[in-house]
Parts: C-alpha cells; sequence; structure tokens
C-alpha cells in the first residue's frame, strides 16, 4: 500500500469534510424549510456553477424564484418531492440525487440519450465460454485476434491484489497489445482504479488534480493539489494500450480513464465517458429526506473538468446494423489500431 500514499493522503481526507447535516438547528421540518434547505446546501457545497453558466446559462438564484413560488404548504410530501427532485435536475448533472425512502431523483439524460455502445450479448461473443477465458475476482480476460490481449472489467467494487496484477500482465506477456474495456462499469473503489493503473507506470507519475471548496461562495475552492499515480510493485506493462469506454463509465471508471488518458502510450476508443469522478458530498433535509452530489472536482493534467465526462481519442458507436451482425465496432477498431502499431496488417 506504500505506493498509493500520497494518493490515498488527498482522495480521502477530504471525505471527512464532505458531510454536512443542514436540519431543523437551521430550517423548520416544514415544505418550505426543505425547499430552503435544499437550495441553500446546493447553493454553498456544488462546485460546478461557473461550468454549468458557460455550458448553457444557468442562473442558480432564477431557480430559486422559479422553484421557490411552487411551494407552499397544502402540498403533500409526494409533490414537494417531485417539485424539488426538479429543481436538482436543473444542474443537469447525473450524479446530483435527492432520495426518500420511496424513490431517487437522477438525471438521466446525460446517458440515456446517447447509444449504449455495449452488449452483453456482443461481451459474450467476445469472451466465448467459460473454457475460453480467464476469471480473477471480476475481471475476465483472453487473448484476441492479432495477438491482442483483451482485459474485461466491469467493475471497480472487488480488491485487486498483487499477485492478480502479476498473474494478469504475465498471461499477457507475448502480446503487442492491451485493451481494457471500461464500458458500462459504475465504478467502485477508487484504491481498485488506482491498483490497475499503477501497472501501466514506470514512475511516479501526475495524472490530474483534486480541489475542494472552502467556503460558501460559488467560486471558493482551494488551490489544486497533484495526484501522483505510483507505480505497482508486481510486473508492469509497457506495451501500447487501448481503454474502451461509453457513456455508462462513471464514478471511480472515470477516474481509472483519467489515469491512462494521460500517459504516452495509451489511447480511448468509444465514446465519452460518464463522469463523475468528484468525491461524494451529502447532507439530510429537515424532513428526512437525502441529498447527494460530487463536491471536490478531479481535474485533468491540464486543469480541465471532467466530472461531466472524458472524450475519447478515437470516437466509434456500434451501428444498428454491426449489433445485428453481432460485431463490436469498437472492439474491433481498437484491435486494428493495436494491430497496426504492432506492424501487422
Amino acid at each position: 500500500m506504500k505506493r498509493f500514499s500520497s494518493f490515498l493522503l488527498w482522495i480521502f481526507l477530504p471525505w471527512v469534510s464532505l458531510t454536512s447535516c443542514i436540519t431543523s438547528e437551521d430550517y423548520s421540518a416544514t415544505r418550505r424549510g426543505d425547499f430552503e434547505a435544499l437550495w441553500h446546501i446546493i447553493d454553498e457545497h456544488y462546485c460546478f456553477f461557473d461550468y454549468k453558466q458557460k455550458e448553457y446559462g444557468l442562473d442558480w438564484n432564477e431557480v430559486y424564484d422559479r422553484y421557490s413560488a411552487q411551494i407552499n404548504d397544502t402540498l403533500s410530501r409526494r409533490a414537494l418531492f417531485q417539485i424539488l427532485g426538479n429543481m436538482c435536475n436543473e444542474l443537469r448533472d447525473g450524479h446530483v440525487n435527492l432520495w426518500s425512502a420511496a424513490d431517487i431523483v437522477r438525471y438521466a439524460d446525460w446517458y440515456e440519450a446517447y447509444p449504449t455502445n455495449y452488449s452483453d450479448s456482443l461481451e459474450r461473443i467476445t469472451l466465448g465460454r467459460s473454457r475460453d477465458h480467464r476469471l480473477t475476482g471480476t475481471m475476465k480476460y483472453r487473448m484476441l485476434r492479432n495477438n491482442i490481449g483483451y482485459l474485461r472489467c466491469p467493475t471497480f467494487d472487488t480488491t485487486i491484489g498483487e499477485g492478480n496484477l502479476h498473474e494478469i500482465v504475465g498471461y499477457f506477456a507475448t502480446a503487442d497489445g492491451l485493451i481494457i474495456d471500461i464500458r458500462s462499469n459504475g465504478g467502485g473503489k477508487l484504491t481498485t482504479a488506482a491498483d490497475l493503473a499503477s501497472i501501466f507506470v514506470n514512475s511516479p507519475t501526475v495524472v490530474g488534480y483534486m480541489t475542494h471548496k472552502t467556503g460558501k461562495g460559488h467560486n471558493a475552492f482551494a488551490t489544486p493539489q497533484a495526484i501522483t499515480l505510483r507505480p505497482s510493485n508486481s510486473l508492469r506493462w509497457q506495451k501500447p494500450v487501448v481503454v474502451l469506454t461509453n457513456r455508462r463509465t462513471y464514478s471511480a471508471a472515470n477516474t481509472f480513464a483519467l489515469y491512462l488518458k494521460s500517459l504516452p502510450n495509451v489511447t480511448l476508443i468509444g465514446d465519452r465517458t460518464g463522469g463523475g469522478s468528484g468525491m461524494p458530498f451529502s447532507s439530510e433535509l429537515p424532513g428526512g429526506w437525502g441529498v447527494r452530489f460530487s463536491a471536490a472536482p478531479l481535474l485533468g493534467r491540464d486543469m480541465e473538468h471532467t466530472e461531466f465526462g472524458i472524450d475519447p481519442d478515437v470516437k466509434v458507436s456500434i451501428t444498428s446494423a454491426d449489433y445485428r451482425r453481432g460485431v463490436d465496432t469498437i472492439l474491433e477498431r481498437a484491435i486494428d489500431h493495436l494491430a497496426a502499431k504492432a506492424g501487422r496488417p
């Protein structure tokens, strides 16, 4: 774990301060109290107002005026929840959630409005039967045509041990290139993402920056601090890599994509990721509902925001015709890309 000491210090210590309880001490447990609490929680802690204003003209004060006019004491709890959820969705942020015992508000247009670019049936064609691929934890891997290795990583929920990494790299030792498929990977443990990424660097490498709010103002941020990825103590991969992404690649998987995109021998192919790398902030409304959103922005090496996704180096989509034919267009492009780098036809 020593190689992650500086990474963990920066990633996890802010977690302690990214929790708030704005309850009846500040606002009453009424319809108006829940509305005021939610608007102010977001106003004081949300990190992306400037980005949203530039993107589509968001005016959070105008949002207050418009939704405040809808609040009255005759509203049912269900109606209030719907109104507050609509207000949250004004942020157009899939990582802002309002939840109750009955439902969770989520903004899904950021991925539902786009092609999936992945399917279980295509994955089964790629991996073959169980005897055709290896399995370690949740990761499946095998050799593909043109001497290209393929590693399917559907989640970062489980830990990857040094022994697992050693076996994976050793298995692909004779391959000319490696494809890491994190499409529809919803995230998991940041440490697991860092563990896997660590086999692709030979020395401590700055892969991004993180900052956090220092006050209630929309622009009150700390100076961004570097995130340094340290090399694995196990075998390391030295050849070209392609990472496959889609709109459902988010959270820790989005972070993994950021780490590898910053490395010189890595190419991202597919669609824009779903984002969501910032550390979560959570709070509670007077009436008991909870709210959660990203509140410690993760920035790329050029200080660009990654919260709303990372663009691939090569954008490719799977067509309807290819789905019907059982062809994974994105994977095929990755194989051809790596084969060309290896000088294969």
